[in-house]
């Protein structure tokens, strides 16, 4: 029997992925970049940011019935509320 080994984890990846959308939440609040376009991408970048922490960190990717969707349903209600409320502002 022979088991291939991966380079990196799932977790790993993720953990990178997460990495990359905090830097460019970063670099577009460091360069003032402003708009409802730029807003909409931090708040999706964090809903996504969310969905993941969820699936991979808190253990609900493996996870059947209704508590793998209490974190989605949560982030789906704040993000609308938010978008709501930014779209009337903006």
């Amino acid at each position: 029997m022979t088991t291939k080994k991966m380079f990196l984890r799932p977790c790993t990846w993720v953990y990178l992925f997460l990495l990359s959308l905090t830097f460019v939440t970063w670099f577009i609040g460091v360069n003032n970049l402003s708009g409802r376009a730029f807003a909409f991408t931090v708040l999706g970048f964090a809903l996504i940011k969310g969905q993941l922490i969820g699936d991979y960190f808190m253990g609900l990717k493996q996870v059947a019935g209704p508590w793998r969707w209490v974190i989605f349903v949560w982030l789906l209600l704040i993000g609308s509320l938010i978008t709501a409320a930014f779209w009337k502002t903006l």
